[in-house]
């Protein structure tokens, strides 16, 4: 029985042989086959210590061609994990490997970002890309496969028990059969291409099977796709995601003023994405809460004079003092006194929670869209402290940087509009917070003197909006008045310092 097994097994390995010689396959391009599974053998016949012979070929058609050098280890299906308190989905920003590609562990992979931070994935394996499953600007739910990677055998054991839907690879097994991948990016579209360059040709309408390939192995790139369909005559009518317009408006990058021309007065659809898409959900729950207004005008001499000094006597470059610091600070004092502003509405159990931290988010526009990062814990800061934090909340946010700690958990805003242009404003709630603050910008005003004399006053105007289901105006009032006569007093901070 056990030599009729192995005769069995040596006749089915000549047959396997002959097939990959046949004059039938010899002409067909190794780029254009196929992936098949293993051909099924017997096993060790009666322990004669020869091993079971495989062969995993790649067919198409009638032909076959033995794939040599089958990788060993094990892949590992990398997900987005969850970014957040509430986040069930990212944005796809960029890609910083490529299918391929050699990673170390903590190398950076990618960068998405959520309604509430940008956030950049690293790997936590040692490994090859061998697949790239979404393209910028893809959106991606919690729990997806973001990539694979193919690690070491001393490394599966370990990718096993962090990650699940390992798929193991070794002599025994045939390599996976995905689109994409690296051991089979030609199998659907029978080309070498990447998921972005494919992306590109889908939205010209191109057809990439008939473009040929100017990259390695005959690889089609971003520029084989342009230059055939500019020489096709072929061109984008409508706006689709990636275009210039769209990367100006939605991701901010900075575009010389020729790389965006309107060729049409055609309507441009424009998909909302990161911040943009996050506004639409809190300004829509925001504009069911009743809204009440209050106006103030605080007269900012005494900060005039204050700033004046500090920056006269400012012995660090680095610093740049500024009036919203002195605002934030005095903001926080008055907060202490009427604990109610400084809280959030939890609308299920009907119930008010008065936060111990003066977490002062600060309304901040970008290239990349609305964000409000927050000064934590501004009661135990100092002026200076509070300036410094600003200027890293305010680098970080033009960067597009911010993390997810640095915007959450926020207990009351300020929208400084003034550093714009502008007097008043009506801001809605950053929910769930209960008030929120817009400052005009200080301007040089004639006021009256107690003596009726007219002098210059440096004046700003301030509006309150509040929740008027948690809030009543009379204690918006006192609020307002407490922090009108820290801001004109500013020395009266002093009386606070611990």
């Amino acid at each position: 029985m056990a030599l009729r097994r192995l005769c069995r097994a040596c006749a089915l390995a000549r047959s396997a042989i002959a097939i990959q010689t046949s004059p039938m396959t010899s002409s067909l391009q190794p780029s254009k086959l196929l992936h098949s599974s293993p051909l099924p053998l017997s096993p060790n016949p009666g322990g004669l210590g020869l091993a079971p012979v495989r062969l995993c070929m790649r067919v198409e058609g009638f032909s076959s061609q033995a794939w040599v050098d089958v990788p060993t280890g094990r892949v590992v299906e990398v997900p987005l994990a969850q970014t957040g308190e509430g986040i069930a989905e990212c944005e796809l920003l960029k890609w910083f490997v490529q299918e391929g590609e050699e990673v170390e562990e903590f190398q950076r992979l990618c960068e998405v970002q959520s309604d509430k931070a940008t956030i950049e994935i690293t790997s936590r394996f040692k490994g090859k890309i061998i697949q790239i499953l979404f393209t910028p600007g893809d959106i991606v739910k919690v729990g997806e496969t973001l990539l694979k990677i193919l690690v070491e055998e001393d490394q599966a054991s370990l990718a096993s028990e962090c990650l699940d839907g390992g798929t193991a690879l070794n002599s025994e097994t045939s390599v996976p059969e995905e689109k994409g991948s690296l051991f089979h990016e030609a199998s659907i579209d029978r080309v070498l291409s990447t998921p972005a360059v494919r992306n590109l040709a889908k939205q010209h309408g191109v057809d990439i099977n008939v473009i040929s390939g100017t990259g390695k192995d005959g690889r089609v790139l971003k520029e084989d796709v342009l230059k055939y369909a500019t020489n096709q005559g072929i061109g984008i009518t409508t706006l689709s995601h990636g275009s210039a317009e769209e990367e100006v408006l939605l991701t901010g990058h900075k575009l010389p003023v020729d790389a965006v021309h309107i060729k049409d007065y055609e309507d441009k659809i424009i998909p909302l994405r990161g911040f943009n898409r996050a506004m639409v959900k809190s300004m829509t729950l925001a504009a069911k809460v009743p809204h009440f207004y209050y106006l103030e005008e605080l007269n900012c001499d005494a900060l005039v004079e204050l700033k004046a000094a500090f920056q006269n006597d400012n012995s660090d470059p680095n610093v740049k003092h500024t009036f919203l610091p002195f605002l934030i600070k005095s903001l926080s004092m008055a907060l202490s006194k009427y604990p109610i502003l400084n809280s959030s509405f939890i609308e299920e159990s009907n119930e008010v929670v008065l936060k111990g931290s003066h977490n002062i988010g600060v309304a901040m526009a970008t290239d990349y869209g609305l964000v409000v990062p927050n000064i934590k814990r501004t009661q135990s800061l100092s002026v200076m402290e509070i300036t410094k934090e600003l200027s890293r909340l305010h680098q970080m946010a033009s960067n597009n940087k911010l993390t997810s700690e640095d915007i959450s958990d926020g207990t009351i805003t300020l929208s400084n509009i003034g550093s714009i242009g502008g007097k008043f404003g009506s801001p809605l709630l950053n929910l769930p917070e209960v008030a929120i603050i817009a400052i005009g910008r200080i301007q040089k005003l004639p006021r009256f003197a107690a003596d009726e004399t007219v002098y210059p006053a440096s004046i700003t105007n301030v509006t309150i909006g509040a929740d008027h289901r948690i809030v009543d105006g009379a204690t918006v009032a006192k609020f307002c008045n407490e922090w009108k006569r820290l801001v004109e007093n500013p020395e009266l901070l002093l009386l606070h310092l611990k």
